[in-house]
């Protein structure tokens, strides 16, 4: 159907009249060629909305995917980030801590009593004792203890005096300059005529696992040495 510009209002109003009195159910695509041109617009306008929409679903469904996953990345990626941040702000004080840790470290390491230095501490205990005027009933050894890390070296003592002299005996037992604890501490009443008390303890003293080791190793060598 072709139309002038002339008759254009009078046209359009004719087509419009017959798409507002068409009966919708009635069309039949057998006899597409005779509808009016305005349901023939309408018709190619919503199979080409249709076909777009179509092809924009399938061809936007990857970069889709592909924007999902991106987006759930970004969010672990800031997660991440935002846990860095945090652990780098810690950082120098976990330094600061590991730099301390080592310097006690060195510091206990360097308190630890090898089995060699063992009299030695048995003499400074029996000093300490004779100082306080302590009247020492018994200083001896206990087979050492080795466990992963270290060793300990118990030591049984028993000794008589007042309260005060014990007191201090004590205190200079924790002052020795090798890392010395006490366990077990006891006090009673000195059996006989004295007026003292009795004062018993275990002390351990306290050295590397691997000195022993080695020290183990070189007696085995020269016991089973020709």
């Amino acid at each position: 159907m072709k139309f002038s510009r002339q008759r254009w209002p009078s046209e359009w109003q004719g087509e419009w009249q017959r798409l507002r009195a068409l009966d919708w159910q009635a069309l039949d695509l057998r006899d597409a060629g005779t509808w009016p041109w305005l349901v023939k617009v309408l018709c190619g306008v919503l199979v080409l909305v249709a076909a777009l929409a179509v092809s924009s679903v399938w061809w936007v469904s990857d970069y889709r995917s592909a924007l999902i996953s991106a987006q759930r990345q970004e969010v672990r990626l800031l997660n991440n980030y935002r846990s860095s941040v945090h652990a780098a702000g810690l950082l120098n004080n976990v330094r600061s801590q590991l730099t301390d840790l080592a310097a006690q470290m060195v510091s206990i390491h360097g308190m630890w009593t090898t089995r060699a230095e063992i009299p030695s501490l048995l003499d400074s205990i029996s000093s300490a004792a004779e100082q306080n005027q302590l009247t020492i009933e018994a200083i001896h050894l206990r087979p050492t203890v080795i466990h992963h890390f270290y060793s300990e070296h118990p030591l049984d003592i028993r000794v008589l005096g007042s309260y005060h002299q014990l007191a201090q005996f004590i205190n200079d037992i924790s002052s020795l300059p090798r890392l010395v604890t006490q366990h077990t501490i006891t006090l009673a009443p000195a059996e006989g005529p004295s007026d003292g008390l009795t004062l018993s303890l275990v002390a351990k003293a306290y050295s590397s696992a691997a000195s022993e080791d080695s020290r183990q190793e070189e007696l085995n060598s020269g016991v089973t040495a020709p």
